[in-house]
Formats: C-alpha cells, structure tokens, sequence
C-alpha cells in the first residue's frame, strides 16, 4: 500500500503498535516506509527504548530529564552493546559466510527459583548448556558457598530491578557472560560479589550493595546502567574495559581503583569493546547545548560568582575593548554574539578605570604666548636611543593599536585548537586503553577513581560530587580526562603525584575545598582548556618538583591564588584567562619556578602575580590588567625573570617590589595604573602581610622537607640559555607611562639598577628615590613629560644619575638632598630649574648639559655641597645660569661651566650633536622593538661587571 493512501500522522499511529521485528521489516519495503519509521523516534522508538528492563535512559544516571538526539540511535547502541558477550565466536575471518548456513543450536531458557526447574543458581549452572539463559524469579537467592562458572551464559532477573536479589561471590572461569536486572549482595563469607581473570563478563542494569567486583587481566568486563551502592570496583593491568552510564555512592575508599600497567595479552572482547567505544565518542563529540550541565551551572558565572563586573579602558580619545575580553570573554567565548553581553560591555563605568591623556603632562602648564616664546629657546631632543619607543607611549592611537592586537593574540583557544596543534594531547585524547569510564556520576564518598602502578584510565562526561577527591592518580600512571564535571569535593578535585601524567582538558572544576588541580612530586601533565572556579583555596597548585603544561583554562573565582607554585615545582603556564580572584592570580612561593608567558591575568583581589621566598619564575608576555591591587608583587627574597609583559590598569602600583628580593625587570609596558609605575619598599613581610592563600597556612610538610636539597637536575634545563644571574635588582627597558603617581617610587635598603627606561607622562616625578641606603643607578633612561620632577633625591640616599634624558617635566629636572654623582646628562626642557641641590646634598655634577626655559640651569640652596664642573648650561628666556648661596662657597666647588647663549633658531638644531641627545644605547633602541601583530621583540642585555662603571653602562644587545 502507498504511503501517500494515508495521512502521516494516521500512518504514525498505526506503526505505534508494532513490535521491534515488524518495524525493522517496514523499514525495508522502500525508501517512503523508511522514513516513515524513522519518524517515529519520539513516539514507538522512545517506548521501546524506556520500556526495556534491561537498560535505563540514555542519559541517566547524570541528565534523566534530558532526552537524546535520537532514541532509535539510543536504542540501537543499547541493543548492540548488550550483544557483546556472544561475539566470542572461533570462525576464521575468510569463513564469516558459513555463518549464514551454519545451523545453531536454540538457547534454551532455565527458570530458578521458587516455580521455576532449578532451585538454586549452582544446580542451574550444572544443567545449562553454553548460552543458555538463565532467568532467576523474584526473590532473594543466596548461595552459601563461591559458584563457579564454567560454561558461558546469560543471568537475567525478572521484572523490575530490585525485584530480584542474589546474595552469592561469583568465580568466572568462562570465556564470556552476562549479568543483567539483578540486586547483587556479598555473601557471608566474602565481601566479593564477582571475579574472573580471564573472560569477558557484561553486566547491564544491576545494583551492587556493599561488594567488590575484580577483574584481572586478561580478562575484562562492560559495565552499563549500574548502581553500586557502597561498593567499588577494582582493575588489575586492563588491556580495555568500559564501564558507562553507572552511579556510584557512599563508596568507603575509591569506587573504582585501576591497578597496573595495561596488559598486552588482549582478552578476545578487547576489539569489540574498542569498537564500542570508539562510536560512543563520536556521539559524545558534540553535546547538545540545553543539556550541558556546565552551561546550566555557571552559565556566565553569575550562579556562583554574582554577576560579572567587565570595563572598558580609555587611551587618549580612544577605546579599547581588549579588557572587556579579558573580563567577559574569557568567561564563555560563545556568549560573546549575546546582545545582552554587548549592552553590558557599553555601560561599563569608565571612572573605574579613569582615561589618561597620552600627553596631558606636556601642555597642561603652557599658554600660548609661552609656547611661541619657548620655540625660539627649544632644543631638539627627540632623536635619542629609545625614542622609538617614547614615540609608541605619547600616541594614544598606537597605544590602541597595540592593545587590540594583543588583545587578538591572547584569544583564549578551544580544546579543537589545542588538539591540532597539539599532537601529543591528540594522541592522548584519541587512545583507548586502560579503563574507559563514561558518563557516569560518583557522589557523596570518599574518592572516586583512584589510578596507581602504571594505570591507565580515560574519564569522559562523568560528574564527581561531595566527594573527599575525584581522581588521584600516582606512581608513573596516566589519566584522561575529558569533559567532566568536578565539585563540591572536600580535598583536591584532581590529585597527582610521584610522576603520574595524562591529559586534563574542557572538564568544569568548581567549588572544591582544596585545590581543584593538586600537581607534585614529579608529576607531569597536560591541563588544557579547563574551567577552574569558585575553590575554596587555589584552582591549581605545583608542589614539590611537579611540571605539567598549564594552557588556555579559564581560572576565575577562587579563593585564593588562580594557580599557585612552590617548592620546586616548574609547570609551563601558557595562554590562560586567570580573572576574578579573590586573592593573587599566580603566585610563586618557596622556590617555586615556572615558565609563566602569554596568560590574561585580570580583576583579582591581590597582586596579579605574587613572587615571594626564593620563587624565581619566569613571567613573559603575560597582559596583566584591572587588579585590584598591584599588577606584579615580589615580596621578600622573590626572583624572576618579568619580561615583555604589558602591565595596565590596576588599582594598586604596576609593579610592587620590596628591596630583599632580586628581580630581573625588562622590556615591560607598565601603564595606566593608579599609583606607582613601580614602586621598591624596604618594609619586611610577616605572616600577616599575606593575602589569603600566599601564607604560611599551606599544608605542605612533605615538599617542604624534600625541597631542601638540591633542585630537581631536570628543571635546569628547562631555564633558557639567556637567563643570567643578577647580584642586584634591574630594572630596565621597560616603559613606564601614565601612571597615577610617580613613574618609578624607591624607598629601599639594598642596592638597585635603573637603566634604559622610557619614564614618561606619569601624574607625579619620573623617578623618586626617598630612601637608599645603598647606591641606586640611575642610568641611560629617558624621563620626560611628568607631572611634577623628572627625578627627586631626598637626604641621605645614595645615587649615581648617570646618562639620562630628563625632559619637558613639569617640575625641576632634577632635585637632590642625598650624596653620589650626577654625571652626563641632558636636562633639558623642564619647566622650572634644570637641577636643585638642597639641605646637606653631597653630589659631584659633572659633564652635564642644562637648559631651564623660565628659571636657573643649576641652583644650589641651604648647605648643599659637592662639584659642579664642566656642565655645559644653554641659556634659557630668563637668562639664568648657576645661583649659588654665598654662605657655602668653600664647600661648594664651581669651576669649569660653560654658559651657551644663541641667537638664531638654528643654533639650537646643532646643540645635541656632539654627543646626540641622551639616552645612549649602544646597538640602536633595544626596548623599542615591535613585531608585527603587536608582539614585542624581547631585547636581551647583558650587563659589564654587574653594573654601571665611571664610563658609562655598556650593553651587549641580541635581538
């Protein structure tokens, strides 16, 4: 009969009625009927899939309201798995044919229990014939000693679960079986329910009570649709098994323990099972959006964070949005097209984060008719080693530009991304050996799956919760896991150690009581493209000599440090979105190390990296903007490489450093912040300077007493060759503009180099050195356009300002009350006196160019003493030179200036020739290299005799 004799919907419900054989039969009368019922996937196939016994939903036990794409597909999969245990079959592959002709025997089927032929399981088992099925009755069926099963066959409860309870320990000697629709307890005598160590064994809707099920190599077992209540499974050197869509509870010790080294004896099942499981991945590649569980949880966040603060920032007059990247996008890149989202980003409060004028230091103070008159005195400065870089920072539009491709180069990657780049995490994510665990939900015990001796595991869409750990994995073993949900766990989510690896990729990790990712004692593995949020202490922590690659996770929320590094431990942190925490974003503590680049590290509470005791990371490329506090802090006896990092927007100081540490600072752009540029403190920490999380309240016993021999020989090489050792702090090439307060604040006690700085346009002096008890260099930078002194010395520090350009600040160039040299500079343009010395000030002023457009070129006041020879002094409107008081004049030696006065305009383009303008770099303008794409060029510079000598800083340059 035609399709088209009949209304679709009459013909639905008439093929509604059919059993399973009929339908497949009018799938093959013609390609209408085909269609036809496959149209029926809502409606017969949905009841032919949730009225069989033998299997639960497809989604249960993690999503039991969430339907299926498709419940024929579902139905299909549940009837071919549960086929498994008779592919055992001995045909040689080139007579698979015979087997259409090959006469089989009938299974027969044996009832035991009350009613039924048998009555007992055992006189059964010595009756069935191989295959045979065996149908137990309601009730309980206890067997008082082990049954041993010889002969392969089917063991299947009737009527509902739980309606059928066999108290028995099952020893299979078979090469195959199955165990369906049955409550399994522990017999008297045993607490195991079922072993074998050489067949195949498949239990499909069971529940297991308080037992243990083991299964050695080479034998193996599928596992589909259980509950194991109090019970727990353990893997002995499994070659491949999968246990899917099982519910674990109440578990004493781990739910399931995997023992040993795969096997390379392969029970038969093994290729049926990797078949099984390769078409299982395939349906879990895509998962339906509504019935994400992750995306239903933190949708935005705003279930466990509260709702999202974003910002925008503003350079000059224009605004760039790579902070709201930073801030929103790295939350969820898929709600980026939100319409909603957008909105927010536009309503964002600019007074936050207020917008600094690029040159507002250089006009502000002028009027017109000062301006004309200064053009006529003006000397020509811009030509210097580091105006290249100067002129990037007094742009506004290039600032911009810069800004938006950093913002595209640290786009946070998806797992699709990583993996093709990634070979290794390919193969990783691609292998099936070991444990296959899919789909199943472990809860409220002690530890989930528990992975020692060389193991092999791979976890995909399972739900760990209120559990004291999800996963531990140690002794040389290896764990996959992929898209799992991890929380509300009392220790660590993830625990490695004792050189345990893996892969850790797209799985949620949240609000877990200790670390979400526990990394130590050797351990080593790939995290990638995991949310880790809302812990109760870090999202990741390496300890104790562990490594592992750490990129492109969103780390957000947690209660303490993002990720947080000691003892040793040198992971790899790369490409990460670390934002909204409620302490640092990275913190690297008791010799830690690490190689930290091309991270987001954004809005936390505490510093955006906190380096302190003895860490000494290296922190490259990293945009670390909008914190709360300061950008980078290294505390007491901190180390580290910082360089090529673009340091914006925070609340605090751009970088905070106290003067115990030894810091190597190069090539940063250190902007927009609203105190110091960088700020050097003397101040000693204790335990309660600590934010929560960096302190001495760590539980690390163990680490600690193995860290104190030496470094693990390994991690030395992972230190690149460019690395050299410092004696003093150095801070140098970098670019320090528009600051809130002073470009550069020190007030230390051990000795510091500052060289080859662009300082410039920050709200208060250049440079301010309150405190130095040690000689501070200050040497070959540009400082200009600030908002008060180009550099300020107060009394009894000690200084050597040697080869500076100090121009165009609003204040004096230069004033000192402290002792030291200040020797071949420019000074040049500064709105009030070009050099002070004041009060007890002791300093030799040498071979220094001047130039002062309304006021002296040098004046000394109080008790100030010292040299002042061979400066050369231009002469400025107010035709000022040198006032010296008169009450000093012995202690105070002036000889050898020189006064230039000059009359035409083109005069003045000769005066900075001979030497040109200052700062001298040798080898060109190191810190103001730029790529394409807006990567920095990172400039390498090697110090002579570990600092300034009487001729000046010498740089050897490798770009």
């Amino acid at each position: 009969m035609e399709v088209g004799g009949l209304p679709v919907e009459l013909w639905q419900l008439i093929l509604s009625y059919l059993r399973l054989p009929d339908l497949g039969r009018c799938s093959l009368v013609c390609r209408a009927w085909y269609e036809l019922v496959l149209s029926l996937d809502k409606t017969r196939w949905r009841q032919l899939c949730l009225g069989c016994l033998e299997h639960r939903h497809p989604n249960w036990p993690n999503q039991p309201g969430v339907e299926p794409r498709s419940w024929r597909e579902a139905f299909k999969q549940h009837y071919l798995a549960s086929k498994t245990w008779t592919k055992n079959t001995q045909d040689l592959e080139s007579s698979n044919c015979l087997s259409l002709f090959r006469r089989r025997k009938g299974r027969r089927r044996l009832c035991v229990g009350a009613g039924g032929e048998f009555g007992s399981l055992r006189a059964a088992l010595a009756a069935a014939s191989p295959y045979d099925r065996l149908v137990l009755l309601p009730g309980v069926h206890e067997e008082q000693g082990e049954v041993l099963l010889k002969v392969p066959v089917e063991v299947v409860g009737q009527g509902k679960l739980g309606d059928v309870a066999l108290l028995a320990s099952i020893d299979q000697h078979c090469p195959t079986a199955r165990l369906c629709n049955m409550v399994f307890m522990p017999a008297r005598f045993t607490s195991v329910l079922y072993k074998t160590t050489s067949g195949y064994v498949q239990f499909d809707n069971c529940n297991f009570e308080n037992g243990q099920l083991q299964i050695h190599a080479p034998g193996t077992c599928q596992v589909k649709f259980c509950t194991f209540s109090q019970s727990s499974i353990h893997l002995r050197s499994m070659a491949l098994c999968v246990l899917e869509n099982c519910e674990f509870t109440g578990s004493e010790n781990a739910s399931v323990t995997v023992e040993g080294c795969p096997s390379s004896d392969r029970n038969w099942a093994c290729k049926h099972l990797a078949v099984l499981a390769k078409s299982c991945a395939a349906s879990m590649q895509e998962p339906d959006p509504a019935g994400c569980p992750m995306a239903k949880q933190d949708d935005w966040g705003e279930s466990l964070l509260g709702p999202v603060r974003t910002c925008e920032i503003v350079v000059g007059e224009e605004r760039s949005s790579f902070l709201s990247a930073v801030g929103a996008q790295a939350l969820l890149g898929s709600a980026q097209e939100d319409t909603e989202f957008r909105e927010s980003l536009r309503a964002a409060k600019e007074e936050e984060y207020p917008a600094l004028d690029s040159n507002s230091s250089d006009s502000d103070l002028r009027s017109d008719g000062e301006e004309d008159a200064q053009a006529a005195h003006k000397l020509p400065y811009r030509a210097h080693s580091l105006s290249h870089t100067l002129a990037d920072v007094t742009h506004s539009k290039l600032q911009s530009n810069r800004l938006h491709a950093l913002q595209r180069d640290l786009k946070l990657k998806s797992l699709q991304q990583e993996l093709q780049q990634d070979k290794e995490a390919q193969s990783l994510a691609n292998s099936l050996q070991g444990c296959i665990i899919r789909e199943c939900l472990f809860r409220d015990g002690k530890g989930g799956i528990f992975i020692y001796s060389r193991g092999q595991a791979k976890l995909e869409g399972s739900i760990f919760r209120d559990l004291t750990y999800a996963v531990r994995c140690i002794q040389n073993s290896k764990v996959i896991m992929l898209r799992n949900d991890i929380h509300h766990c009392k220790a660590s989510g993830i625990f490695l150690r004792l050189s345990a690896g893996g892969l850790i990729a797209d799985n949620n990790i949240h609000s877990n009581c200790e670390a979400g990712v526990d990394i130590r004692k050797g351990a080593n593995p790939l995290v990638l493209c995991n949310k880790i949020h809302s812990g109760l202490r870090s999202g990741i922590v390496v300890v104790g000599n562990g490594k592992g690659i750490i990129r492109s996770n969103q780390i957000y929320g947690n209660k303490e440090a993002g990720i947080y590094i000691l003892y040793n431990g040198n992971p790899a942190v790369s490409g990460n979105h670390i934002f909204q925490g409620l302490a640092a974003g990275i913190a690297v503590n008791e010799n830690g190390r690490g190689q930290i680049t091309g991270n987001v590290i954004c809005e936390n509470q505490w510093g955006g990296a906190d380096i302190r005791h003895g860490g000494d990371p290296i922190l490259r490329n990293n945009l670390i903007s909008c914190g709360y506090s300061d950008g980078v802090v290294v505390g007491e006896r901190g180390k580290g490489l910082i360089e090529g990092n673009t340091i914006y927007g925070n609340k605090g100081c751009g970088v905070w450093m106290m003067s115990s540490s030894l810091p190597h600072l190069i090539n940063n752009q250190i902007s927009h912040n609203s105190i110091y540029g960088v700020a050097v403190f003397c101040r000693k920490d204790d335990a309660g300077d600590y934010p929560p999380g960096q302190g001495g309240s760590e539980n690390f016993q163990e680490e600690r007493e193995g860290a104190g021999g030496e470094n693990d020989p390994d991690t030395e090489e992972e230190y690149p060759a460019a690395r050299r050792p410092i004696s003093v702090a150095l801070v140098e090439l970098n670019s320090i503009n528009h600051n809130g307060a002073a470009g550069l604040h020190v007030k230390s006690s051990e000795a510091l180099n500052i060289i080859a700085n662009v300082i410039h346009a920050n709200r208060d002096g250049g440079v301010v050195v309150l405190q130095s008890s040690q000689l501070t260099r200050i040497a070959n930078n540009s400082i200009s356009c600030n908002s008060r002194g180009g550099v300020l010395v107060e009394a009894e520090c000690q200084v050597e300002v040697r080869g500076n350009g100090i121009y165009d600040n609003s204040s004096h160039g230069i004033v000192s009350k402290g002792e030291g040299v200040i020797t071949e500079n420019d000074i040049i343009g500064n709105h009030r006196c070009g050099l002070q010395l004041h009060q007890a000030a002791d300093m030799k002023v040498t071979k220094n160019r001047i130039q002062s457009f309304r006021d002296y070129g040098i004046a000394l006041f109080d008790e100030a003493k010292g040299v002042v020879q061979e400066n050369l002094i231009f002469q400025g409107r107010s035709k000022k030179s040198i006032l010296r008081p008169v009450s000093n004049a012995e202690d105070c030696i002036i000889q050898n200036n020189v006064l230039l006065t000059f009359k035409k305009r083109f005069d003045t383009e000769c005066m900075l020739i001979n030497p040109p303008a200052r700062p001298h770099i040798e080898g060109g303008a190191p810190g103001s290299c730029t790529a394409a794409g807006g990567q920095r060029v990172s400039s390498i510079t090697t110090r002579v005799n570990g600092g300034c000598h009487n001729h000046g800083s010498i740089f050897c340059t490798i770009l």
